[in-house]
């Protein structure tokens, strides 16, 4: 792995809570700490050209304003991750040496660190062509910059659970890397379910589309939003099922159990 540094971009750009920041502007330094593949050769179009991540980043910085540079340097470090193939990893900080405090200091700074997580999505729908509203959500999937390497596992018709008065769903399992936290890719499954007119009147009712976050790496969190594992996981076949056919030996971080053992433990 190589590692390339920027080191403090001086940029003129316009950020803050005080409107006078936002209209006056002032002076940010940022710094990007990328990890790349090592390559061998000097082609300059097998790495990373530094030059024009500097260019990418004050334009970036001077057509966007926010109130607050934590919300600056996370965009900025999506939008490097996007329009700079084979970054593995990603440190942005963002300096604010003239922040408007009363104090002596030499600035106030945003550190934010993206990486690729490994990630399991439960998919199912009983409305309408099921296998298309499927595909559909896998094909949504595949053109995020923000996500990599996609599996999906055969998709399978199941029974529903809980609410009972409906069709039988198709269910499947999706394998992606991802450099979005977990509130952020919530959200973009989210964006994908709306876009396929996913509605949510009825709980465990029928849908055009459901996708649920499984596994996020060997994350456990718990908001009232997002709980991860997907606490239901070890209950549901339909979840178990095409799970064994990605990851059959894949450990839950809380049970201590691979896949195949959940799945022995639910049909036996």
């Amino acid at each position: 792995m190589m590692r390339i540094n920027i080191k403090e971009l001086e940029i003129f750009a316009n950020h803050g809570v005080l409107s006078e920041e936002n209209i006056l502007g002032q002076k940010f330094c940022v710094s990007v700490s990328m990890d790349i593949h090592t390559f061998v050769g000097d082609d300059i179009s097998k790495t990373v050209n530094y030059a024009n991540v500097c260019a990418f980043i004050e334009e970036y910085m001077q057509k966007n304003t926010f109130k607050l540079i934590e919300t600056a340097a996370a965009g900025l470090s999506l939008e490097l991750v996007k329009a700079f193939s084979g970054i593995e990893n990603i440190t942005v900080e963002i300096k604010k040496p003239w922040a408007p405090i009363k104090m002596n200091l030499s600035y106030t700074s945003v550190e934010i660190l993206r990486t690729w997580h490994k990630v399991y999505l439960s998919i199912g729908s009983n409305l309408g062509d099921t296998r298309y509203h499927l595909l559909k959500a896998v094909e949504a999937l595949r053109a995020d910059q923000l996500i990599r390497n996609i599996k999906k596992s055969e998709f399978i018709v199941t029974k529903p659970y809980g609410y009972t008065n409906q069709n039988d769903f198709l269910n499947g399992c999706v394998e992606l890397e991802t450099v979005y936290e977990p509130m952020e890719l919530l959200n973009a499954l989210h964006e994908i379910e709306n876009a396929d007119d996913r509605t949510r009147e009825i709980h465990w009712g029928p849908r055009t589309i459901d996708l649920d976050i499984i596994y996020y790496d060997n994350l456990i969190m718990k908001t009232e939003e997002l709980i991860i594992p997907h606490p239901e996981m070890q209950k549901r076949e339909f979840v178990l099922r095409p799970l064994k056919e990605l990851a059959p030996n894949l450990l839950h971080p809380v049970f201590n159990k691979t896949t195949v053992q959940m799945l022995e433990g639910l049909t036996g």
